[in-house]
């Protein structure tokens, strides 16, 4: 079906006067893996999102699927291990998408060799029988043999361990179209309103919303919404809770994408220990070098977020402490911030007439408002499904929706291939090879066809040219420059594809440039 009849056809569902069971207000990992738990149940389900699915923090993650070893350094023993399950079930559903990856820790001395190594022993032991596989101990000449590149002095050796390793954004598309294969309707750029409240009871019955496109609004009545929104998730909540205390709490984190050859091997490297306290990892990452992350508290909420210049400086600095060659600021390639929804440590649930529930640990929460309202905050990609799982369960109590059971721990995810593969079109590869462009690349820097430009158009709800350069392929989170001279043939295909008015195009290109500039630090 061509793509705009795919779009017309969820809006027109929009105009139906029948009430959705469950109305998922925010389209990141949390609102998509909801999205897809509700349809998989068998309830009728909507997803609106603002933007383009995963345009925002579910977009810029640090790309690991992971247990996090630096929870253990807290105690928070239940966190990892629920993480480490959650990693499991990913490697298995979503197998064209997350991989193993192999991290190192070197180590300068012996002490801290057999420290990280103890600490990882018991990462093995909470994986269970999920473990990948089992740390090691590495001497010196086994360290710098796996992560070529490393600054060599005052390394004793080191200590190997696994985690998961995936691709966010494009994940993000496939739970969209999981979620669609089951039934659900799934909307980008459709922006929610104002929330729509039964007068006598004051309970949320729906929202309203309005295409971005076409500033056509829509009437959406549910039994149960969810503000999925992440971290604009306390501005929905005070439009319908004007004196809601705050529950979240914005951290930003930026990542610097360099070329391979700062440190090239299949390995990644974690430095367990910076000038401000975080962990910073070094990760190969489709044939480039990805350098994150920071922590920096932010009152504002920028749409597009970029990297401050003291972020950029932090990262090179610890770059340049560890590798052999120590990165500047002209050897960037991309640079991307992303705001952490994180929890605010000061929300008191109780006094607001909130309800916490099926929270794991304080990394995520679950309220239920006076209204019936239903946000979900915090959490990472990590464990999305077992926070939509949450999500969903609280909604069909709160609504009366028919009892169903969570199927997602063995759903695979759209496209996962009977085994394990490399390719992240996975079973629709098939389909890619037989669009227009197969042969044909966007540009010498990258792996991109211009079959997957229409691809992404067709099959993705791609709407705009950065919904193909930044999310349906990676190339602005790669390398800037290169996706910037892509632009003008990307605009081409869309004009085939789409056909918007001239106007619309021009607008469209002129914005992907600007974002260009944006991951170019410009």
């Amino acid at each position: 079906m061509p793509a705009r009849l795919i779009r017309e056809e969820g809006l027109a569902a929009l105009r139906e006067a029948r009430p959705w069971d469950i109305l998922i207000i925010g389209g990141g990992a949390t609102g998509l893996g909801a999205a897809v738990d509700a349809a998989a149940r068998g309830y009728r389900t909507l997803l609106i999102e603002a933007r383009d699915f995963a345009s925002g923090t579910s977009s810029r993650s640090t790309k690991l699927i992971h247990g996090g070893v630096r929870y253990l350094r807290r105690g928070d023993i239940a966190l990892v291990r629920h993480a480490l399950l959650e990693r499991a079930l990913l490697l298995q559903n979503a197998s064209h998408l997350v991989h193993p990856l192999a991290f190192v820790i070197p180590a300068r001395s012996r002490t801290e060799r057999l420290f990280f190594a103890g600490g990882l022993k018991l990462y093995d032991l909470l994986a269970g029988h999920h473990n990948l596989q089992s740390s090691r101990l590495l001497d010196r000449e086994e360290t710098l043999a796996a992560l070529p590149g490393l600054r060599a002095d005052g390394v004793v050796g080191g200590v190997q361990y696994w985690d998961g390793q995936f691709d966010d954004a494009r994940l993000a598309v496939a739970l969209m179209r999981t979620a669609t294969d089951l039934g659900a309707t799934c909307l980008n750029y459709l922006p929610a309103g104002n929330p729509i409240k039964c007068a006598g009871s004051g309970r949320i019955v729906g929202a309203w919303a309005q295409d971005a496109e076409t500033g056509e609004n829509f009437e959406i009545r549910a039994r149960a919404v969810v503000n999925a929104t992440g971290v604009h998730a306390d501005k929905f909540r005070r439009l319908d809770e004007p004196n809601a205390p705050p529950l979240i709490t914005a951290s930003q984190g930026i990542h610097l994408v360099l070329d391979a050859a700062f440190l090239p091997g299949n390995s990644a490297l974690l430095i367990p220990k910076t000038e401000d306290g975080r962990v910073i990892f070094a990760i190969p990452w489709q044939g480039k070098l990805l350098l994150g992350t920071t922590d920096t508290e932010r009152h504002d909420l920028p749409p597009d977020p970029q990297p401050l210049a003291e972020e950029v400086d932090t990262l090179l600095r610890a770059a340049s402490g560890m590798l052999g060659r120590p990165p500047r600021r002209e050897d960037i390639r991309s640079a991307f911030a992303g705001l952490r929804p994180l929890l605010h440590p000061e929300n008191d649930c109780g006094g607001s007439g909130q309800t916490r529930t099926a929270a794991l640990s304080r990394e995520h929460a679950v309220l239920v408002a006076r209204s019936g309202l239903i946000t979900v905050a915090g959490g990472k990609w990590t464990t999305y499904r077992l926070m939509a799982e949450q999500v969903v369960d609280q909604a069909a109590r709160l609504a009366g929706l028919h009892p169903a059971a969570c199927s997602t721990k063995r759903l695979k995810l759209h496209a996962c291939p009977a085994r394990p593969g490399s390719d992240p079109y996975g079973a629709d590869s098939p389909i890619l090879a037989m669009l227009p462009g197969s042969a044909q690349r966007l540009h010498a820097a990258f792996p991109y066809t211009e079959a997957m430009v229409r691809f992404a158009i067709r099959y993705e709800a791609a709407r705009t040219i950065e919904d193909i350069l930044a999310r349906r392929t990676r190339a602005l989170f790669l390398d800037a420059s290169a996706a910037a001279t892509a632009i003008g043939r990307v605009a081409e295909i869309v004009k085939e594809e789409l056909d918007p008015p001239d106007a619309a195009l021009s607008a469209m290109a002129e914005a992907a440039h600007r974002s260009a500039l944006r991951f170019m630090l410009c």
